[in-house]
């Protein structure tokens, strides 16, 4: 038996040390905070994506009495993405989240389905989704989804 140690980079800065198309998805995704359906959870959730020619795409969470009726704001983004511009890749996802105190302080991270989502879109397009998490701290910047999910499940898998 030996143990093997996998590794991921992340990059931490601030807002203003981001390119301003990064500024700008990552500005999109708190106004998206305002779209949330958040009624049960008071736990507003926004992304923004952006595509291969750069128009900007916003998703929101919307919760429901019924829970798992509910959607995630990354994949309200990705899939409203999918239905409208198939033919476009995403190029950039960035996820910004506030409760009643404001924004949170640090980075949220999406879920597993909303992973196994994004995971499924690089896969679709074989190039990588830089994800953008933001907190007033800082913000998390990583080159793709796989650096979330190091040991992932895609096509690939089921004809190896």
């Amino acid at each position: 038996m030996k143990d093997i140690k996998l590794e991921i980079n992340i990059q931490y800065c601030q807002v203003d040390e981001l390119s301003e198309e990064d500024r700008e998805l990552v500005t999109v995704a708190k106004e998206a905070t305002q779209n949330s359906y958040a009624k049960y959870s008071h736990f507003c959730v926004g992304a923004a994506i952006r595509l291969g020619d750069g128009r900007i795409i916003k998703g929101a969470n919307q919760e429901n009495a019924a829970f798992p009726s509910g959607l995630c704001a990354e994949r309200t983004a990705v899939f409203a993405a999918q239905a409208n511009y198939p033919e476009q890749p995403i190029t950039t996802l960035a996820i910004a989240a506030k409760n009643e105190y404001g924004f949170t302080g640090e980075p949220v991270t999406p879920c597993g389905s909303c992973r196994q989502v994004m995971l499924e879109i690089e896969d679709r397009y074989q190039q990588p989704v830089k994800i953008l998490l933001y907190g007033t701290h800082g913000v998390y910047a990583l080159k793709s989804i796989k650096d979330l999910m190091p040991l992932c499940f895609v096509d690939e898998n089921m004809h190896k």
